[in-house]
């Protein structure tokens, strides 16, 4: 993958930009005044990250993998170690589809009825491939959603989901968040992060 230099990161006008971020040069970003990544995200080939007003913010050590989308107005936050796996699609905005009113974003706002709402990722999410994420749906901290699943509703934390729509299939397990207080203090004692940072 060939990924962007630290000073051609500096100079393509991101919002913000952590430490260590691969992001591919096949990659599209849009908007990308309103786009954050935060320390050791990554970026894979031909992903479209395409920000409205309410930005996108990105955490920290994420990945989000070949041919995702991240779409809309409204603001798609993403928490910290969280993986989009590949042709993951994240929408906040959506047309209205009953035909009362015209669709695609080449009309005048007065002609369309789109809707906008803000989609929020916690920490610890996991998204499987081919999954698509709709406008004002929240997925809890620790909340996985199987591959080629539909969400249209919030997940809860540490809960499995999968299904088109997509519906609660059991716990996941926590131990992950030992995990993370583990590698936060092994950056601490190494001065390579910040442990006490919050989370996104």
């Amino acid at each position: 993958m060939a990924i962007y230099g630290e000073e051609e990161l500096r100079a393509l006008g991101l919002r913000h930009c952590g430490r260590n971020v691969r992001l591919s040069r096949m990659a599209s970003l849009y908007g990308i005044e309103n786009i954050s990544l935060g320390d050791n995200v990554r970026i894979d080939d031909f992903c479209v990250l395409s920000a409205g007003l309410g930005g996108i913010d990105i955490g920290r050590n994420v990945h989000v993998a070949v041919f995702c989308s991240l779409i809309g107005r409204g603001r798609i936050s993403v928490g910290d170690f969280a993986n989009l796996s590949s042709r993951v699609s994240i929408y906040s905005s959506s047309d209205d589809y009953s035909g009362r009113t015209m669709t695609n974003p080449t009309l005048p706002p007065a002609y369309t009825g789109a809707v906008h709402a803000d989609v929020t990722l916690g920490k610890h999410v996991i998204v499987g491939c081919g999954s698509v994420i709709l406008p004002g749906v929240r997925i809890g901290i620790g909340a996985a959603v199987g591959s080629l699943s539909l969400v249209r509703t919030d997940c809860h934390e540490f809960t499995m989901y999968a299904g088109t729509p997509a519906r609660e299939i059991g716990p996941r397990d926590r131990n992950l968040l030992a995990l993370e207080a583990a590698l936060r203090e092994e950056e601490a004692r190494a001065g390579n992060g910040d442990a006490d940072r919050s989370a996104r």
